[in-house]
Protein backbone atom coordinates (compact mmCIF):
# COMPACT_ATOMS: atom_id res chain seq x y z
CA UNK A 1 0.00 0.00 0.00
CA UNK A 2 3.02 2.28 0.08
CA UNK A 3 5.91 3.75 -1.86
CA UNK A 4 9.46 4.47 -0.65
CA UNK A 5 11.47 7.17 -2.40
CA UNK A 6 14.58 8.71 -0.89
CA UNK A 7 13.65 7.55 2.59
CA UNK A 8 16.53 7.18 5.02
CA UNK A 9 17.11 3.52 5.82
CA UNK A 10 17.27 2.65 9.48
CA UNK A 11 18.98 -0.25 11.18
CA UNK A 12 16.37 -1.71 13.50
CA UNK A 13 18.20 -4.90 14.43
CA UNK A 14 21.78 -6.12 14.47
CA UNK A 15 21.80 -7.03 10.81
CA UNK A 16 23.41 -5.95 7.55
CA UNK A 17 21.76 -3.84 4.87
CA UNK A 18 21.86 -4.68 1.16
CA UNK A 19 21.19 -2.35 -1.78
CA UNK A 20 17.52 -1.36 -2.02
CA UNK A 21 16.36 -3.30 1.02
CA UNK A 22 17.09 -3.73 4.66
CA UNK A 23 16.81 -6.48 7.18
CA UNK A 24 14.81 -5.02 10.05
CA UNK A 25 13.94 -7.80 12.45
CA UNK A 26 13.65 -11.47 13.14
CA UNK A 27 10.17 -11.85 14.57
CA UNK A 28 8.50 -14.05 17.10
CA UNK A 29 8.88 -17.55 15.62
CA UNK A 30 11.27 -19.54 17.74
CA UNK A 31 11.95 -22.70 15.73
CA UNK A 32 15.14 -22.67 13.67
CA UNK A 33 15.24 -26.18 12.26
CA UNK A 34 15.31 -26.86 8.56
CA UNK A 35 15.16 -30.12 6.62
CA UNK A 36 17.88 -29.00 4.18
CA UNK A 37 19.70 -26.02 2.73
CA UNK A 38 16.97 -23.59 1.68
CA UNK A 39 14.26 -26.20 2.17
CA UNK A 40 11.60 -26.17 4.90
CA UNK A 41 8.92 -28.62 5.99
CA UNK A 42 6.76 -29.89 3.14
CA UNK A 43 9.51 -29.28 0.61
CA UNK A 44 8.97 -25.50 0.58
CA UNK A 45 12.00 -23.82 -0.99
CA UNK A 46 13.28 -20.73 0.84
CA UNK A 47 15.78 -18.07 -0.18
CA UNK A 48 17.69 -18.65 3.06
CA UNK A 49 17.93 -21.87 5.03
CA UNK A 50 16.06 -21.71 8.33
CA UNK A 51 14.35 -18.41 7.48
CA UNK A 52 11.06 -17.37 5.95
CA UNK A 53 12.07 -14.00 4.53
CA UNK A 54 9.23 -11.48 4.36
CA UNK A 55 9.35 -8.23 2.40
CA UNK A 56 7.24 -5.44 3.86
CA UNK A 57 7.13 -1.65 3.84
CA UNK A 58 7.21 0.30 7.09
CA UNK A 59 5.39 1.77 8.79
CA UNK A 60 1.82 0.59 8.25
CA UNK A 61 0.18 0.02 11.62
CA UNK A 62 -1.60 -2.06 12.72
CA UNK A 63 -0.30 -4.46 10.07
CA UNK A 64 3.42 -3.82 10.50
CA UNK A 65 5.39 -1.19 12.33
CA UNK A 66 8.35 -0.85 14.64
CA UNK A 67 7.32 -1.16 18.29
CA UNK A 68 10.00 -1.08 20.98
CA UNK A 69 12.69 -1.72 18.40
CA UNK A 70 10.93 -4.73 16.89
CA UNK A 71 8.71 -5.05 13.83
CA UNK A 72 5.28 -6.21 14.96
CA UNK A 73 1.68 -6.19 13.77
CA UNK A 74 -1.19 -8.22 12.37
CA UNK A 75 0.59 -9.24 9.16
CA UNK A 76 3.73 -10.13 11.08
CA UNK A 77 1.79 -12.34 13.49
CA UNK A 78 0.00 -14.19 10.68
CA UNK A 79 3.21 -14.86 8.76
CA UNK A 80 4.79 -16.06 12.00
CA UNK A 81 2.17 -18.83 11.98
CA UNK A 82 3.40 -19.89 8.54
CA UNK A 83 7.01 -19.83 9.71
CA UNK A 84 6.13 -21.96 12.73
CA UNK A 85 4.42 -24.52 10.49
CA UNK A 86 7.51 -24.66 8.28
CA UNK A 87 9.82 -25.05 11.27
CA UNK A 88 11.76 -21.85 10.59
CA UNK A 89 11.99 -18.24 11.78
CA UNK A 90 10.50 -15.24 10.05
CA UNK A 91 12.93 -12.54 8.93
CA UNK A 92 11.67 -9.14 7.74
CA UNK A 93 13.04 -6.82 5.05
CA UNK A 94 11.83 -3.22 4.73
CA UNK A 95 11.50 -2.54 1.00
CA UNK A 96 9.94 -0.02 -1.42
CA UNK A 97 6.25 -0.72 -1.97
CA UNK A 98 6.39 -0.38 -5.75
CA UNK A 99 8.33 -3.66 -5.79
CA UNK A 100 5.32 -5.41 -4.27
CA UNK A 101 3.23 -4.56 -7.30
CA UNK A 102 5.78 -5.98 -9.74
CA UNK A 103 7.04 -8.87 -7.61
CA UNK A 104 10.59 -7.59 -8.17
CA UNK A 105 12.09 -8.75 -4.88
CA UNK A 106 10.25 -12.07 -5.02
CA UNK A 107 11.51 -12.70 -8.55
CA UNK A 108 15.05 -11.64 -7.63
CA UNK A 109 15.15 -14.12 -4.74
CA UNK A 110 15.41 -11.42 -2.08
CA UNK A 111 12.36 -12.63 -0.16
CA UNK A 112 9.92 -15.53 -0.02
CA UNK A 113 6.74 -13.66 0.94
CA UNK A 114 5.48 -10.10 0.56
CA UNK A 115 3.20 -8.90 3.38
CA UNK A 116 2.24 -5.25 3.50
CA UNK A 117 -1.50 -4.81 3.86
CA UNK A 118 -1.71 -5.27 0.09
CA UNK A 119 -5.01 -5.34 -1.75
CA UNK A 120 -5.59 -8.19 -4.18
CA UNK A 121 -6.09 -6.81 -7.70
CA UNK A 122 -6.18 -8.35 -11.15
CA UNK A 123 -3.28 -6.16 -12.25
CA UNK A 124 -1.09 -7.36 -9.37
CA UNK A 125 -2.05 -10.98 -10.06
CA UNK A 126 -0.22 -10.65 -13.38
CA UNK A 127 3.07 -10.40 -11.49
CA UNK A 128 2.63 -12.39 -8.26
CA UNK A 129 0.54 -15.20 -6.79
CA UNK A 130 -1.75 -14.24 -3.90
CA UNK A 131 -2.72 -16.24 -0.88
CA UNK A 132 -6.37 -16.59 0.05
CA UNK A 133 -7.67 -13.27 1.39
CA UNK A 134 -6.91 -12.68 5.04
CA UNK A 135 -8.64 -9.32 5.58
CA UNK A 136 -11.57 -7.34 4.17
CA UNK A 137 -10.72 -3.65 3.98
CA UNK A 138 -12.62 -0.40 3.56
CA UNK A 139 -11.34 3.10 2.85
CA UNK A 140 -11.91 5.78 5.47
CA UNK A 141 -12.09 9.54 4.97
CA UNK A 142 -10.53 11.27 7.98
CA UNK A 143 -10.82 15.03 8.47
CA UNK A 144 -10.00 17.74 10.96
CA UNK A 145 -13.01 18.17 13.26
CA UNK A 146 -13.00 21.91 12.58
CA UNK A 147 -12.93 21.53 8.80
CA UNK A 148 -16.68 21.59 8.24
CA UNK A 149 -16.33 18.52 6.00
CA UNK A 150 -19.00 15.87 6.40
CA UNK A 151 -18.33 13.54 3.48
CA UNK A 152 -16.10 12.79 0.51
CA UNK A 153 -18.52 14.83 -1.62
CA UNK A 154 -17.94 17.87 0.62
CA UNK A 155 -14.20 17.68 -0.06
CA UNK A 156 -14.85 18.08 -3.77
CA UNK A 157 -17.51 20.77 -3.43
CA UNK A 158 -15.37 22.82 -1.05
CA UNK A 159 -12.22 22.36 -3.10
CA UNK A 160 -10.05 21.42 -0.13
CA UNK A 161 -6.89 19.36 -0.43
CA UNK A 162 -7.23 15.60 -0.02
CA UNK A 163 -4.25 13.47 0.96
CA UNK A 164 -3.53 9.79 0.27
CA UNK A 165 -0.67 7.37 0.49
CA UNK A 166 1.21 6.99 -2.78
CA UNK A 167 0.81 3.81 -4.84
CA UNK A 168 -2.18 2.63 -2.80
CA UNK A 169 -5.73 1.70 -3.71
CA UNK A 170 -6.89 4.65 -1.60
CA UNK A 171 -5.01 6.98 -3.91
CA UNK A 172 -6.38 5.10 -6.92
CA UNK A 173 -9.93 5.43 -5.56
CA UNK A 174 -9.52 9.17 -5.02
CA UNK A 175 -8.28 9.64 -8.58
CA UNK A 176 -11.16 7.54 -9.92
CA UNK A 177 -13.55 10.01 -8.28
CA UNK A 178 -11.93 13.01 -9.93
CA UNK A 179 -9.56 14.09 -7.15
CA UNK A 180 -5.90 14.99 -7.55
CA UNK A 181 -4.73 13.94 -4.10
CA UNK A 182 -1.53 15.06 -2.41
CA UNK A 183 0.61 11.91 -2.30
CA UNK A 184 2.56 10.94 0.80
CA UNK A 185 5.19 8.22 0.94
CA UNK A 186 3.98 6.50 4.11
CA UNK A 187 0.99 6.28 6.42
CA UNK A 188 2.89 8.29 9.04
CA UNK A 189 3.43 11.04 6.46
CA UNK A 190 -0.28 11.01 5.62
CA UNK A 191 -1.19 11.61 9.26
CA UNK A 192 1.46 14.30 9.62
CA UNK A 193 0.07 16.06 6.54
CA UNK A 194 -3.30 16.20 8.25
CA UNK A 195 -1.80 17.35 11.55
CA UNK A 196 0.14 20.20 9.96
CA UNK A 197 -2.70 21.38 7.74
CA UNK A 198 -0.97 20.46 4.50
CA UNK A 199 -4.24 18.69 3.71
CA UNK A 200 -7.65 18.98 5.35
CA UNK A 201 -8.74 15.40 4.71
CA UNK A 202 -7.15 12.06 3.90
CA UNK A 203 -8.33 8.78 2.43
CA UNK A 204 -6.62 5.63 3.66
CA UNK A 205 -7.45 2.10 4.79
CA UNK A 206 -9.85 2.15 7.74
CA UNK A 207 -7.79 -0.15 10.02
CA UNK A 208 -4.95 2.36 9.82
CA UNK A 209 -7.33 5.13 10.90
CA UNK A 210 -8.59 2.92 13.74
CA UNK A 211 -5.04 2.68 14.99
CA UNK A 212 -4.54 6.44 14.82
CA UNK A 213 -7.75 7.18 16.71
CA UNK A 214 -6.69 5.01 19.63
CA UNK A 215 -4.52 7.97 20.57
CA UNK A 216 -6.57 10.47 22.60
CA UNK A 217 -4.96 13.47 20.95
CA UNK A 218 -5.77 12.20 17.45
CA UNK A 219 -9.29 11.20 18.47
CA UNK A 220 -9.84 14.70 19.82
CA UNK A 221 -8.61 16.38 16.65
CA UNK A 222 -9.92 14.19 13.83
CA UNK A 223 -13.03 12.26 12.84
CA UNK A 224 -14.11 9.74 10.22
CA UNK A 225 -16.80 11.22 7.94
CA UNK A 226 -16.98 8.47 5.32
CA UNK A 227 -16.30 4.74 5.31
CA UNK A 228 -16.13 3.55 1.71
CA UNK A 229 -16.85 -0.11 1.00
CA UNK A 230 -14.69 -0.72 -2.04
CA UNK A 231 -14.71 -4.53 -1.92
CA UNK A 232 -11.00 -4.72 -1.19
CA UNK A 233 -9.34 -7.78 0.32
CA UNK A 234 -5.75 -8.14 1.48
CA UNK A 235 -3.53 -11.05 0.52
CA UNK A 236 0.07 -12.14 0.98
CA UNK A 237 2.08 -12.76 -2.17
CA UNK A 238 4.73 -15.18 -3.40
CA UNK A 239 6.67 -15.52 -6.62
CA UNK A 240 4.45 -16.72 -9.46
CA UNK A 241 4.44 -20.49 -9.58
CA UNK A 242 5.60 -20.98 -5.98
CA UNK A 243 2.65 -23.27 -5.27
CA UNK A 244 4.10 -24.98 -2.20
CA UNK A 245 4.63 -21.75 -0.28
CA UNK A 246 1.31 -20.27 -1.42
CA UNK A 247 -0.46 -23.39 -0.14
CA UNK A 248 1.43 -23.10 3.16
CA UNK A 249 0.16 -19.53 3.50
CA UNK A 250 -3.39 -20.60 2.65
CA UNK A 251 -3.29 -23.40 5.22
CA UNK A 252 -2.01 -21.16 8.01
CA UNK A 253 -4.66 -18.51 7.32
CA UNK A 254 -7.50 -21.02 7.04
CA UNK A 255 -6.42 -22.96 10.15
CA UNK A 256 -6.08 -19.75 12.18
CA UNK A 257 -9.63 -18.77 11.30
CA UNK A 258 -10.92 -22.21 12.21
CA UNK A 259 -9.19 -22.57 15.58
CA UNK A 260 -9.74 -19.03 16.91
CA UNK A 261 -6.14 -17.83 16.52
CA UNK A 262 -7.13 -15.35 13.81
CA UNK A 263 -9.80 -13.81 16.06
CA UNK A 264 -7.32 -13.36 18.91
CA UNK A 265 -4.75 -11.70 16.66
CA UNK A 266 -7.41 -9.51 15.05
CA UNK A 267 -8.62 -8.25 18.42
CA UNK A 268 -5.04 -7.65 19.61
CA UNK A 269 -3.92 -5.65 16.61
CA UNK A 270 -7.03 -4.20 14.96
CA UNK A 271 -10.01 -4.07 17.28
CA UNK A 272 -13.41 -5.72 17.78
CA UNK A 273 -13.63 -8.80 15.61
CA UNK A 274 -15.97 -8.81 12.64
CA UNK A 275 -16.43 -12.26 11.10
CA UNK A 276 -17.05 -10.64 7.72
CA UNK A 277 -13.34 -9.80 7.68
CA UNK A 278 -12.42 -13.46 7.89
CA UNK A 279 -13.74 -15.09 4.73
CA UNK A 280 -11.19 -17.79 3.83
CA UNK A 281 -12.33 -18.25 0.26
CA UNK A 282 -10.20 -16.95 -2.60
CA UNK A 283 -11.38 -13.81 -4.34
Amino acid sequence: MKTLSGRRTRLLAATTATAGLMLVAACTSTNSGTSGSGTAAGGVQLVEAGRLTTCTHLPYPPFQSEIDGKVQGFDVALVDLVADNLGVQQKILDTPFENFKTGAFLNAGKCDVAAAGMTITDERRKHVDFSVPYFDATQAVLVDKDSGIGSLADIKSQGVKLGAQAQTTGEDYARSKGFDPVSFESSDAVLNGLRTGQVKAVIIDYPVVQGWLKDKAEAGAFEVVDNLHTGEQYGFTVKKGNTALREALDKAITDAKADGTYKKLYEKWIGPYDASAASPSAS
